[in-house]
């Protein structure tokens, strides 16, 4: 598959422990945006692969990776521990930073379902070296109390059926104060599985980081 040849397998070495990582970096990247995934998923996610394709065609980097060793998977609940989550979404970051490839290039995160929830928790760690978010069907009510802190612009992207995370996302969206949006797919599902539904919140999200970041948010060295 073609999409395969533009990710480069990273190992990425924390303090002990490794994670595996898909990262990809088009030539002149404006941005850098690191995918945190919800709970039972991983790297390999084919829906965060789609989005992180679409991404990577507006010519953004993307880093998807897997926010828990296998060891650590196999216990249930390291796959709801927000405060786990947060920290390893947290240390990442820094790896990104850090590397020679992306080391400079404004940062955003694409969280989905309970991956949404560490990414909105990291990026008010972060404040204003975040500079955008995007929550595809995701649970940021799991966030409510750093949601103040978030800085960075906030997308919330779900879909018109469902009920229950609409409602989650509006409570979200209200403690929220800096600038947002929520966006509600039409005759759209948890998943987004029906046709063109995936489609439409990659072009979305990928215009919100295109817009939030651009080469002249490229930090320099000093």
């Amino acid at each position: 598959m073609q999409t395969e040849q533009k990710y480069k397998s990273v190992n990425i070495v924390l303090d002990g422990l490794v994670l595996k990582g898909n990262l990809a970096v088009p030539k002149n990247a404006i941005g850098m945006v690191i995918f945190s995934h919800g709970s039972g998923s991983s790297r390999l996610s084919p829906r965060n692969n789609y989005v992180a394709e679409v991404l990577q065609e507006k010519g953004l980097a993307t880093l998807l990776f897997d926010l828990l060793t296998k060891d650590e998977d196999q216990i249930y609940e390291n796959r709801f521990n927000i405060d786990l989550l947060t920290m390893r979404l947290i240390d990442v970051t820094k790896w990104v930073q850090l590397q020679k490839e992306t080391k400079g290039l404004a940062i955003g995160y694409f969280g989905a379902s309970t991956g949404a929830a560490s990414a909105l928790r990291a990026a008010a760690f972060y404040g204003k070296d975040i500079e955008a978010v995007v929550s595809r069907g995701g649970r940021p009510d799991m966030a409510l109390q750093d949601l103040h802190k978030v800085i960075a612009p906030t997308l919330l992207i779900v879909g018109g059926w469902d009920d229950v995370v609409i409602e989650l996302n509006k409570k979200a969206y209200q403690k929220l104060k800096g600038e947002r949006k929520l966006e509600i797919i039409p005759n759209a599902s948890h998943l987004f599985e029906e046709v063109g539904k995936l489609e439409e919140v990659a072009r979305i999200s990928a215009n919100w980081f295109a817009k939030y970041l651009h080469p002249e948010k490229i930090k320099k060295d000093v």
